[in-house]
């Protein structure tokens, strides 16, 4: 049965800070639908490093302009959101056992309660271990000038990380 509407991804998350991790997702959703929404979003339990501004100014700059793509801040619930836009489906990244176990449980709630359904990518095994919350312990723990974390983010972020932290 043929699709005659657009295809549209929402790829949420904090990005704070975006990764490489956060990057290839956001490729590899590019490829699989018409158009990929970043949507940067808040998590309550955490206290972000980064400005909403400051991290779409960063993830913008990192993927270009481009018609597939688009990033942009939101507020309250994923499901809300993607029908608020009207996409298609919510793209997950999935690290691991217990990333699937988590996402697992929140694509259920989207799909019972929103109606909407989730799609995993599996990350690389380059990108596998790299998460947001890890990155920012590098740096607490002197990471930032020692050069590690250029194979886990790109450049840009790196120097914004060194701006942020002084």
């Amino acid at each position: 049965m043929p699709i005659d509407k657009p295809r549209t991804a929402v790829f949420a998350g904090t990005f704070d800070p975006p990764t490489n991790g956060h990057l290839n997702i956001i490729e590899r959703s590019r490829r699989l639908f018409d158009k990929t929404i970043v949507a940067v979003g808040r998590n309550p339990e955490k206290e972000p490093l980064f400005t909403d501004v400051e991290r779409i100014d960063m993830l913008q700059t990192l993927v270009g302009v481009a018609d597939d793509v688009e990033v942009e801040a939101y507020a309250g619930l994923t499901m809300d959101y993607v029908k608020r836009k009207g996409a298609d489906v919510i793209v997950k990244g999935i690290r691991d056992g217990d990333d699937l176990r988590s996402e697992l449980r929140q694509a259920n709630i989207n799909a019972l309660a929103g109606d909407v359904e989730t799609v995993f990518l599996f990350t690389t095994d380059q990108t596998a271990l790299i998460s947001s919350t890890l990155i920012r312990q590098i740096c607490e723990m002197g990471g930032l000038e020692s050069g590690h974390l250029d194979r886990l983010i790109p450049a840009l972020v790196v120097e914004r990380l060194r701006k942020k932290l002084g």
